[in-house]
């Protein structure tokens, strides 16, 4: 019995260099999709990259995610868990390092950057799919906090990113911003070492796992994609416009607010993935989900109907609080309610997340646009993603209900 126990402390301090493993996978996704956006106005200037050609960088770096999302469904299983999880930390590793050297070699700095770009997204993409997966197979006593947890670190990366490359710019000059892009590529090169060496189990045993033509015939599964889709839209349309609302409503600099306004959007939604890691199982994930999505609705309706600037900052804020559940609350339900949904069931929810985070921002911009500029009439169009997410929301616990009938 105590060489039973003693075995059992070994295999969970293992499972906890597992966990270590995707806390930095995740904070590696958040270098991926944060540190390029912080440079640029300064690649516009030095390589003279007219600003149209920059704002695709964004697109093609999301567009290659949903890329590998489908790859992922289709593939992952066959290739193994290991194997392309460190891939996804060589990707991410390469394509910092090429982002520091390639567009000063290549005849084309635009391309030598865009290649970058699709490296480290295809890394980016592979973490997204593979390290929920992961823990999710790992035997920890409450999945569903640990998943938060685990989300809270893409969070903590994206303060972390923003904050420390500001105060590297500060200190040895934003001309060397080629030293920090190899500086952020140390994690993921450590990380590779950690991701070979630790324990990785499989949600499904091979070949068990169901196909997408089976998950399509799932309506729970269309459910989860639907929240999967408004979260994404919910989370990345008040996101993208956080630094406007501290521009407007307290009037600092255009550099201050595109720190500060991103910067406390994740600090909230990092805060309610602690919060429910801490106390998951204290709390109805379900009901905690419900009523983050409420909140999310009023957040939406003081973004873009109060004309006092400070409080329509807040609701903008505390927007990341309330979508900060959604994503890995999902994850978890459907694991649970679809426990052979597998690699490819991971897939495409992450896919549907990718998505909704696509079609947000550009649903409100486009409104906005038509609106004479007017942001707030834009966000309260795009108030009808919390009120989708909180009709399924309940949709969801009434099939659970049924369920344990």
């Amino acid at each position: 019995m105590e060489y039973y126990i003693i075995m059992n402390t070994i295999v969970k301090l293992n499972y906890k260099k597992t966990l270590l493993a995707c806390y930095l996978g995740f904070i590696t996704q958040a270098i991926a999709a944060n540190f390029t956006p912080l440079l640029f106005l300064k690649l516009h200037k030095d390589f003279q990259i007219p600003l149209g050609m920059i704002a695709l960088i964004p697109t093609a770096f999301f567009f290659t995610q949903l890329l590998v999302d489908i790859f992922c469904a289709k593939y992952v299983d066959r290739i193994g868990y290991r194997v392309s999880i460190v891939a996804s930390e060589i990707f991410s590793a390469v394509g910092l390092i090429c982002l520091a050297f390639l567009p000063k070699i290549l005849p084309s700095a635009y391309v030598g950057i865009m290649i970058s770009v699709v490296l480290y997204a295809i890394g980016s993409g592979l973490i997204e799919v593979l390290c929920s997966p992961i823990v999710e197979a790992c035997p920890f006593e409450n999945k569903e906090a640990t998943m938060s947890l685990l989300h809270s670190f893409y969070c903590w990366g994206w303060v972390g990113v923003t904050l420390i490359s500001t105060l590297l710019f500060t200190l040895i000059g934003i001309d060397k911003w080629p030293i920090v892009a190899c500086f952020w590529a140390i994690i993921p090169l450590y990380n590779i070492y950690n991701f070979a060496t630790c324990p990785i189990e499989h949600l499904v045993d091979e070949g068990k796992g169901m196909t997408i033509l089976q998950l399509f015939k799932l309506p729970l599964f269309w459910v989860a994609v639907v929240l999967m889709v408004c979260s994404g839209a919910s989370e990345i349309s008040m996101a993208q416009w956080a630094s406007a609302f501290v521009e407007s409503g307290l009037g600092f600099s255009k550099t201050v607010c595109d720190l500060v306004g991103p910067c406390l959007f994740g600090i909230t939604m990092g805060i309610c993935r602690v919060f429910y890691g801490k106390f998951g199982e204290k709390v109805d994930l379900s009901k905690f989900m419900i009523g983050s999505g409420v909140l999310c609705l009023i957040c939406y309706l003081l973004a873009s109907l109060s004309r006092n600037p400070i409080v329509a900052l807040f609701g903008c804020i505390m927007c990341g609080f309330s979508v900060g559940i959604m994503w890995p609350g999902t994850l978890s339900i459907s694991s649970k309610k679809i426990p052979t949904g597998g690699t490819a069931m991971f897939a495409m929810l992450a896919m549907a997340g990718d998505l909704g985070g696509s079609i947000g921002p550009s649903t409100v911009g486009m409104i906005s646009q038509k609106a004479g500029d007017n942001l707030q009439q834009g966000l309260f169009f795009g108030g009808i993603f919390p009120i989708v997410l909180v009709v399924f929301l309940v949709i969801l616990k009434l099939m659970k209900e049924a369920d344990k009938q």
